[in-house]
């Protein structure tokens, strides 16, 4: 077990903050490599295990990966699938293709949690709060930590990582101004038909896969009425072929920079961009650290929206949804930048500019709804602990503003770049050490190497993978 001479001859507590897939995956899997305890603090309990990703009750809100790959352990890539096996439960039955509801992997990510909780009795406690300060006692380095929750309790803690998963959209100031009867500024946590009529518009802001999500809520609602998505290029995620994967495996480029750049759009130019993403899936995060940050940023610049419409897929019953919707007229993706947004009444005068052009266009809708995605800018961030955790100079913003600052080993890196010994983070908000960490794949890698290393089990050969 990894200690230092503070901790020598007793067990450490571990506090993961947030009860999503990324902290309740590592919870488990400290149970499984650690010794000590572990507190698992979730401010919504009941979606402890879930998430948002996985909280959701709409049957038609798919995984996008195939349950084939979505097992919780990597050294068990199977797992899924058999618990899939076990009774029947729902989903596409198309063997190792099949794509099954979202929510039914919540309950999944639920059960593991409960099962890894009854083989340790007394190792893992559930704190049902919201953590909104954390304060290193000492140094910070190795001396433990003090914890402050809404409440008022306070909670003591050796190590705290940090796993809020994604941030909330970003702040569209240009909206502001709309109320917010008609500008939604998350598709999140509220019914996004209320008071639509059959006769009324909706414009999405975005289009990727949380524009998906909120399109496929309000058909299932029942509305109606015309739906209309914005971004900046007009990409939509793309289907999953029907029999998948079944790219061959290549050698890793050798460009770098602009000519990887380069390199990439050709090669999709040959085989298409959803063969040119999945022939570099086996060394995306490599490429990503080895690429200079001017680099990173002409990737974010010009190939982000490709890579993201790619790669970040749709199950094959979702994709055949969204093309009925597109064919029947209710569904429209569009690229251009928006212009000004006015209120008219109880609906909303949009002017927006043609990509390419400079036409400009004008729609009166009655709802927008912010659905770019999650945020990286820990500034703009509402969480209360990492509002006071960048206060106080204990985390910093990444340079591309992906998200929290870490190192190769989680290490949250604080506002004068030194690595915290016991302050990590992981899931999605630290996206700008590796890019690729916002699926299951690359997650459960994650969380398992973080636990084993602070198990000191990370010499164990083999990840299965």
């Amino acid at each position: 077990m990894y200690q230092d001479s503070h901790h020598a001859g007793r067990e450490r507590t571990i506090a993961v903050i947030g009860g999503g897939f990324s902290g309740t995956l590592l919870a488990i899997n400290l149970l499984r490599h650690c010794r000590g305890r572990v507190l698992l603090i979730e401010r919504e309990p009941d979606r402890l295990g879930r998430g948002l990703a996985y909280g959701t009750d709409n049957p038609e809100h798919m995984l996008n990966v195939r349950a084939s790959n979505m097992s919780a352990f990597p050294d068990d890539l199977d797992h899924f699938s058999r618990w899939l096996s076990a009774d029947g439960r729902e989903g596409e039955k198309e063997g190792t293709n099949r794509f099954v509801p979202r929510r039914v992997y919540g309950r999944y990510l639920a059960e593991q949690l409960h099962a890894a909780r009854a083989e340790a009795p007394g190792r893992l406690e559930l704190v049902d709060g919201q953590v909104v300060s954390a304060n290193p006692q000492g140094n910070g380095q190795g001396e433990g930590w003090s914890l402050g929750l809404a409440d008022g309790t306070v909670r003591a803690s050796d190590i705290v990582v940090l796993a809020q998963g994604n941030f909330a959209p970003g702040d569209l100031a240009v909206f502001d101004t709309l109320g917010p009867d008609i500008y939604f500024p998350s598709p999140w946590g509220q019914r996004l038909t209320n008071r639509l009529g059959r006769e009324d518009s909706v414009l999405l802001i975005g289009s990727g896969l949380t524009a998906i999500d909120a399109a496929l809520s309000m058909e299932a609602d029942g509305f109606d009425g015309r739906i209309t998505a914005l971004s900046r290029r007009g990409l939509r995620p793309r289907p999953h072929a029907l029999v998948g994967p079944h790219v061959d495996r290549v050698d890793r480029p050798r460009e770098t920079g602009t000519a990887l750049l380069r390199a990439v759009r050709n090669r999709a130019g040959v085989i298409g961009w959803r063969g040119a993403v999945d022939e570099l899936r086996p060394y995306t995060q490599d490429i990503w650290r080895g690429m200079s940050l001017d680099d990173r940023r002409r990737f974010l610049r010009h190939l982000r929206p490709y890579w993201d419409a790619h790669r970040h897929r749709l199950a094959p019953a979702v994709d055949r949804k969204i093309c009925t919707l597109q064919m029947e007229g209710r569904l429209n993706f569009v690229a251009g930048k928006i212009v000004s947004a006015t209120r008219k009444g109880d609906s909303a005068r949009i002017e927006w500019r043609v990509r390419g052009t400079d036409l400009i266009r004008v729609e009166t809708v009655r709802r927008v709804i912010n659905c770019t995605g999650p945020s990286g800018d820990i500034a703009q961030n509402k969480d209360a602990l990492l509002d006071h955790l960048r206060r106080r100079g204990l985390v910093r913003q990444d340079p591309l503003r992906l998200g929290v600052d870490v190192d190769r080993q989680s290490h949250v890196v604080d506002a004068e770049g030194k690595a915290h010994r016991s302050l990590l983070a992981v899931g999605p908000m630290t996206r700008a050490e590796s890019w690729e960490i916002m699926a299951v794949p690359d997650i459960r890698r994650q969380v398992w190497e973080v636990a084993r290393r602070l198990g000191n089990a990370h010499w164990v050969a083999g990840e299965g993978l």
